[in-house]
C-alpha cells in the first residue's frame, strides 16, 4: 500500500472516530497513532462506503446545528412575549401635534422631582413610557428622548395645537397606543417625521392664541349691567377691534409681564395680528374670541394685553395708557383670568420653506387634522369655559377689582439686569 493510500486510510478512520474535522484533520494526520492501538486497514471499497458515510454524517450535524440555529433566532426575533422587540428600531425625530383642557394642571411644562403639582406633560410622559415608544429612564431625564415643547402653557391654560419634538421609536399603531393610555382630555392628533436637529421651540416663527371671554366684559362700567343678558353691539365691538389693533408691531411689552425691565431686548415682541370675531351665544350667554398672533410672549403678556384693553372700554382706563404702557414708566396694567386662554395654532413657516417640500419630509401644516382639531374644542376646550365661567364666574369677580387699579401711576421702573432664566423666559412663548 502506497503512501497516499495510507493516508486516505487514515482520514476515512479518523472520519469514522468523529475526531477529524477540516482545520484540525491535517495536524493528526501528522501526529503518528500510538503503539497497539493501529487496526488494520480496510479494503478500498470498504474505505471509500467509510468515507461517504462519515462525510455525510458530518454535513447531516452542520445541517442540524444550522437548522437549529436559524430556529432559535426565529424564535428570539418573533416570539418576543415581553415588548422589547421595538427597543431594537431606530429611534427617529418627529413631532406631535396635541390637544388639551388646561383646566386642573399647572401648566404644560412638567416640574421632574414635584408630584404635587400635576403637569400636562406627566400624563404625556407616562403615557408615552406605558406605550413603548420611549424607554422609562427617558420619562425621568426628558433630555434623553430631545423633548421640547412650543409654548409653556401658564396654569388653566387649553391648547388645540401644541406641538412637541422628540425621539421615540416608531411602533405600529404609536397614535392608538399613546392615546389609549391618556385621559380623553388629552389628545395625541397627529404625528409627522421631522429632521433630527428639528427643535420646535427654536423653529416656531409664530404662535396663535385666542381668548374666549363672556362679552359682558366690554359693558361700560355706567351704561350696562354685567350680566347674562348682555349682548355685544357692532359698535362696541367696533371700538374693540380698533383697540386691539394697536397691539399690532412691534412694542416694548416689560408692562405686561412680570420680573422685565424697560431696557431688556427681551421685553419687545413683534405681534403679526389681533382682533375680536363676532361674538357667539352658549347655554344662554353671549362669548367672543379674541385672536393674537405673534412671534412669541412672555409670561402673561396676552392676558394683559386683554385686560388693558377691558379696562379702555369699560371706561376704567383713558386710550392713552396704551401708547403709554410701551415707554418706561411702570403702568398698572391688569392681568384677566387664565381661564378663557387658549393656545391655537403654531406655526413653521421657516420650516416648511426649506424642507416642506424637499420629497423627505411633510410640510407642517396640520391640514388634514383640522376637523379633528375642531371637534376637540367643540368637545373639551369650549364647554370647559363656558362650564367654569358659569359655576365661579371668574370674569365677573376680575372685572370687580378694576376700580382699584391705578392707570395714571408714573412712577419709572428702575433699570435691572437680565438673569439668565429670564433670558430663556423671553425665548419661548409660556402664556
Amino acid at each position: 500500500m502506497g503512501v497516499p493510500s495510507l493516508r486516505a486510510a487514515a482520514g476515512a478512520l479518523s472520519r469514522a472516530c468523529g475526531w477529524w474535522s477540516p482545520r484540525l484533520g491535517p495536524r493528526l494526520l501528522r501526529s503518528p497513532p500510538m503503539a497497539g492501538n493501529v487496526q488494520a486497514p480496510a479494503p478500498v471499497g470498504v474505505r471509500l462506503q467509510q468515507d461517504r458515510k462519515a462525510r455525510g454524517g458530518w454535513q447531516g450535524g452542520a445541517r442540524i446545528w444550522e437548522e437549529t440555529e436559524q430556529q432559535a433566532k426565529k424564535l428570539k426575533s418573533s416570539g418576543d412575549e415581553d415588548g422589547k422587540q421595538h427597543r431594537k428600531l431606530p429611534k427617529r425625530k418627529i413631532v406631535l401635534l396635541m390637544a388639551y383642557s388646561g383646566k386642573g394642571y399647572h401648566g404644560m411644562q412638567r416640574n421632574v422631582g414635584s408630584s404635587q403639582f400635576k403637569t400636562i406633560e406627566d400624563d404625556l410622559v407616562s403615557a408615552l413610557v406605558r406605550s413603548g415608544c420611549i424607554p422609562e429612564n427617558h420619562g425621568e431625564d426628558m433630555r434623553k428622548m430631545s423633548f421640547q415643547r412650543c409654548a409653556r402653557t401658564d396654569k388653566g391654560v387649553s391648547a388645540a395645537g401644541q406641538v412637541v419634538s422628540l425621539k421615540v421609536w416608531l411602533i405600529d399603531d404609536i397614535l392608538e397606543k399613546i392615546n389609549s393610555h391618556l385621559p380623553s382630555h388629552i389628545r395625541i392628533l397627529g404625528l409627522k417625521r421631522v429632521t433630527g436637529g428639528f427643535n420646535s421651540k427654536n423653529k416656531c416663527d409664530a404662535r396663535t392664541y385666542f381668548y374666549m371671554l363672556p362679552t359682558f366684559a366690554f359693558a361700560h362700567k355706567d351704561r350696562d349691567v354685567q350680566d347674562e343678558t348682555y349682548r355685544l353691539t357692532a359698535e362696541t365691538l367696533q371700538s374693540v377691534n380698533r383697540l386691539l389693533a394697536c397691539y399690532k408691531g412691534t412694542h416694548n411689552f416689560h408692562n405686561f409681564t412680570s420680573q422685565k425691565g424697560p431696557r431688556e431686548p427681551s421685553a419687545q415682541r413683534y405681534i403679526l395680528d389681533m382682533y375680536c370675531e363676532e361674538p357667539f351665544v352658549r347655554e344662554g350667554m353671549e362669548f367672543a374670541v379674541i385672536k393674537v398672533k405673534g412671534q412669541s410672549f412672555m409670561t402673561h403678556q396676552i392676558r394683559k394685553m386683554v385686560g388693558l384693553v377691558v379696562a379702555i372700554v369699560k371706561g376704567y382706563a383713558p386710550e392713552s395708557v396704551l401708547a403709554r404702557s410701551w415707554g418706561e414708566a411702570k403702568v398698572d396694567v391688569p392681568k384677566a383670568p387664565g381661564l378663557g386662554l387658549v393656545l391655537e395654532r403654531v406655526h413653521f413657516e421657516k420650516y416648511n420653506q426649506r424642507f416642506g417640500n424637499d420629497g423627505l419630509h411633510e410640510p407642517l401644516d396640520w391640514a388634514q387634522e383640522e376637523a379633528e382639531v375642531a371637534a376637540f374644542k367643540e368637545q373639551h376646550i369650549y364647554p370647559a369655559i363656558v362650564s367654569t365661567e358659569r359655576h365661579e364666574r371668574s370674569m365677573a369677580q376680575w372685572l370687580s377689582t378694576l376700580p382699584v387699579h391705578d392707570f395714571s401711576a408714573t412712577a419709572h421702573a428702575a433699570a435691572k439686569v437680565p438673569s439668565p432664566l429670564e433670558g430663556s423666559e423671553g425665548d419661548g412663548d409660556s402664556d
